[in-house]
């Protein structure tokens, strides 16, 4: 089955109008349309088999996604699967490295971005025709259907036996987005505290009075024995994030996320050198391009926290390399799962660390919203404020058609409906 031939590449620009109810709000990003530039490769197969993947945009700039994945598309279109899986190293590159395209991002920026939609595609077609083969949902010595387990990961252990009865740890993010009232903060984390929820995170950053309220509000909510993060998405400088974070110490955040540019890593690792005596870490990851920028972070001690994410580096290829440096520095990988789709990818990524390199649940949880699920085709199941492992076939990624075809920007119907109602 791994002779089928990619003939096709299409990518579609899907968003989502987030910002109507300031979902995903937060210091840097006060009006997110959370979007994605979407692929599906098609096959020559019988069976009509295909890929789907994403990476996730914020709105704005997803067009220039868009462009890129269709840059790259020639070099993927005509490939069969065990061309590209029987040199799966060198297809990253070829994606990640053109001699012509890399002069505009070489492993970092739009192109990567584009690298990792496509990339986690192939993964998913991967999957799809492994369980092909089979004629049935995939079932192997460790998960159903989780793409990681099936190809990479080894023989059934404990591990594996305590995911499937307990799930993964998660931690919200859906309760205090930056552009949320206090009352909507009250309800929300009440909600979820009593749906089981014991881990949560607030958006911090624009103005500190405002952040003591909030923080002293949700601490309040959650008591003193749950735990608190606090997020910053990139807003300050090295001094003001040193300056701002002690003062908001008093909440006992378990870390602070993004406190400045994520390009920075000594900078990084004066936060983190500063604010150890308080028992705060610093997390980051998101927003790094690739490996070598992880490699740099860990080398330095500037993160104490590893957040990967499944669309910003090039997709699992990368995010294996991480997960493994991260294990040797002793690191727990806490991954960045907002925005539409993240969750769903993510979890596959969770897994494989815990049951195949981390064995270990200490100081590790992935993040969730509870925003866009219901797009998908087989979209992240939560119980008792765990991740429980996925039971389709792929890498849960396939949106519904008819989803696709209603958020498609510009001219999908409900994005004609807001342009219409913004004439009246």
């Amino acid at each position: 089955m791994q002779e089928n031939k990619i003939i096709k590449l299409t990518v579609r620009d899907v968003r989502f109008p987030t910002s109507l109810e300031q979902h995903g709000s937060d210091a840097m990003h006060t009006d997110p349309d959370y979007s994605v530039a979407y692929v599906v490769l098609e096959t020559d197969s019988d069976a009509a088999l295909k890929g789907y993947g994403l990476t996730f945009t914020v709105g704005r700039g997803t067009e220039i996604v868009v462009c890129a994945v269709k840059a790259l598309s020639t070099l993927v279109v005509g490939k069969t699967l065990k061309e590209i899986v029987s040199d799966f190293r060198g297809f990253y590159r070829l994606l990640s490295s053109d001699g012509q395209m890399r002069w505009v991002g070489p492993e970092k920026g739009v192109i990567q971005l584009a690298t990792a939609a496509i990339l986690n595609a192939v993964w998913d077609l991967w999957a799809r025709v492994e369980g092909k083969v089979r004629n049935k949902p995939l079932k192997t010595n460790t998960f159903e259907c989780s793409i990681l387990l099936k190809v990479v990961c080894g023989k059934k252990n404990r591990f594996h036996t305590q995911m499937l009865k307990e799930g993964y740890p998660a931690y919200t993010t859906s309760c205090a987005w930056l552009g949320y009232t206090d009352q909507q903060l009250t309800q929300l984390c009440s909600e979820a505290l009593a749906q089981g929820w014991t881990k949560f995170k607030v958006k911090v950053g624009a103005d500190l009075q405002d952040d003591i309220r909030r923080c002293s509000l949700i601490r309040k909510l959650i008591g003193p024995n749950n735990t608190l993060m606090i997020d910053a998405n990139q807003r300050w400088d090295v001094n003001e994030a040193i300056t701002w974070v002690t003062k908001l110490a008093e909440f006992h955040p378990l870390w602070i996320e993004e406190p400045t540019c994520p390009d920075d890593v000594l900078g990084h690792a004066s936060i983190s050198k500063a604010l150890a005596p308080l028992g705060i870490g610093v997390a980051t990851g998101e927003q790094c391009h690739n490996r070598v920028m992880f490699k740099q972070f860990l080398q330095a001690a500037a993160l104490q926290f590893v957040q990967i994410d499944s669309c910003r580096v090039g997709s699992v290829n990368e995010n294996l390399a991480i997960i493994l440096m991260a294990a040797k520095f002793n690191v727990p990988v806490c991954p960045h799962a907002g925005g539409v789709g993240l969750c769903e990818l993510v979890q596959h990524l969770i897994l494989f660390d815990y049951i195949s390199v981390s064995a270990s649940l200490n100081n590790r949880m992935c993040e969730y919203v509870d925003h866009l699920h219901e797009h998908f085709e087989s979209p992240t199941i939560i119980r008792n404020a765990h991740y429980i492992p996925p039971k389709d076939p792929g890498y849960s990624c396939e949106m519904l058609e008819e989803s696709v075809q209603k958020h498609q920007y510009p001219d999908g119907e409900v994005w004609r409906a807001i342009e219409q109602q913004g004439k009246q």
